[in-house]
């Protein structure tokens, strides 16, 4: 039975960037549990907590982009050989200072961000609301953290634009 309402092969497009997004997700996840475990200096309480606070929700996207794959009938990329030769998040060293991790978090990000856009962009394509919705929620909530990171990663004298709106 088709539950979806939408032919079987026009989502292929859309698994194929999910299956793309999954991996980025493994990669940025590993990332995060890296720097929460190496992460020294005066800065260790509150960003000790943040990379937990992230990789926390992360593993929930990463269970509920593999779910949207398996509602859309196909298998989710499910092996980390797979991952690695998909995603383009790189791995890095435990052994970076504070503000590095986050500049590195923030590199992630918008690489998960772009990810995000081309997944909407093929859902759109095939009117697939849920993955649109999905996918929509996730891209606010990274846009929200990553100005929250990158405002704790700027000096004191960082501004925002200038420009008035009425």
């Amino acid at each position: 039975m088709n539950y979806l309402n939408i032919k079987e092969e026009h989502l292929l497009p859309v698994v194929i960037e999910l299956n793309t997004l999954l991996a980025e997700y493994h990669l940025y996840y590993q990332k995060l549990r890296n720097f929460h475990w190496n992460i020294l200096g005066k800065n260790f309480f509150d960003l000790h907590q943040q990379f937990e606070d992230m990789y926390t929700d992360a593993r929930t996207k990463i269970d509920e982009i593999a779910e949207r794959i398996l509602t859309l009938r196909y298998h989710p990329m499910s092996n980390l050989s797979a991952y690695l030769e998909t995603a383009t998040i790189e791995e890095s060293t435990g052994k970076l200072q504070d503000t590095e991790m986050v500049a590195e978090i923030l590199k992630s990000h918008s690489i998960i961000l772009k990810q995000m856009t081309e997944v909407k962009s093929k859902a759109d394509a095939v009117k697939d609301e849920g993955t649109i919705d999905l996918i929509g929620a996730y891209i606010r909530e990274m846009e929200k953290v990553s100005w929250m990171l990158n405002a704790w990663n700027k000096d004191k004298k960082g501004e925002l634009n200038n420009a008035s709106v009425i």
